[in-house]
């Protein structure tokens, strides 16, 4: 079964490989002859075929990926529309030029890689009424399969070895936001921080799409500005435009996402799957 496909469920208690027990070892014997016809057993122990399978469960869920996108992958990711082909070209092209191991990735770094809306959200909504649904269905970036895209390039690179997480920007942002507040003397705030700090790739799922406030753009920045400086990437989706992103996450943050996309930066538009899918 393919790693990126498998959906096994573990129940409490239960031994899930036979061969090794669970514990990724397994032990047996070599025989070898000596100059005088005795031969001698060498016990001998390695990884049990189930290691790398349980190595690669292990990084998805510490990679919080959404259950409802645990099955997507490039090969499923459907291509109804021309934006839709483009954002999956540029997907495979992103991951052929992807260093192959952590040690290249710390010492060359990789560029960004990024989907954005051509009309943003915000932008829209500062429309007269009259005008909203019109350029809502006309310039839409929602429903073209961005998250999708990005679930399976992560598996991908899951499966590498990389240390991927993602995040959802409402969820992440309110969750920063609380641990600020902890009187915790910043332990749970140093701790969130540190980890999309270190991932070698880290995922930002509709960037831009949490309320705006002075402290979350400076987090923003921080958070960017670290990554740009150590060559790490972000792989991020917006809603947003090129202007209204500015707005939302500072001018000093969206200037370093994105100039760090080089051609890994798609403007999008198109029809909504979700409606269609329905019809």
């Amino acid at each position: 079964m393919s790693l990126e496909t498998s959906n096994e469920t573990e129940k409490p208690g239960a031994v899930e490989c036979t061969i090794c027990k669970d514990t990724e070892v397994v032990f047996g014997h070599q025989e070898e002859g000596s100059t005088t016809s005795t031969t001698i057993k060498y016990e001998m122990y390695k990884p049990c075929s189930c290691v790398e399978r349980k190595a690669w469960r292990r990084r998805f869920k510490n990679a919080y990926i959404p259950d409802e996108f645990e099955k997507s992958t490039l090969e499923n990711y459907m291509q109804e529309s021309e934006v839709q082909k483009n954002m999956l070209s540029l997907a495979r092209n992103y991951l052929q030029a992807f260093p192959e191991s952590k040690e290249e990735l710390i010492k060359k770094g990789m560029i960004n890689f990024g989907f954005i809306a051509i009309v943003g959200e915000q932008r829209i909504r500062s429309l007269p009424e009259a005008h909203r649904t019109e350029t809502k269905n006309k310039h839409n970036s929602f429903g073209l399969g961005k998250t999708h895209l990005h679930v399976a390039l992560s598996k991908r690179l899951l499966k590498n070895g990389f240390h991927v997480l993602m995040i959802s920007d409402v969820d992440f942002m309110d969750e920063m936001m609380n641990a600020k507040r902890m009187n915790d003397e910043g332990e749970t705030f140093n701790k969130l921080l540190k980890g999309v700090m270190q991932a070698d790739v880290l995922v930002w799922d509709d960037i831009g799409k949490s309320k705006h406030s002075e402290a979350k753009e400076s987090l923003y920045y921080n958070i960017i500005n670290e990554r740009y400086k150590k060559q790490k990437p972000i792989v991020f989706s917006s809603n947003e435009d090129r202007g209204t992103l500015s707005e939302r996450i500072g001018y000093a943050a969206t200037s370093r996402l994105l100039s760090r996309c080089g051609e890994n930066l798609l403007e999008t538009e198109g029809e909504d799957w979700r409606f269609k899918k329905n019809d």
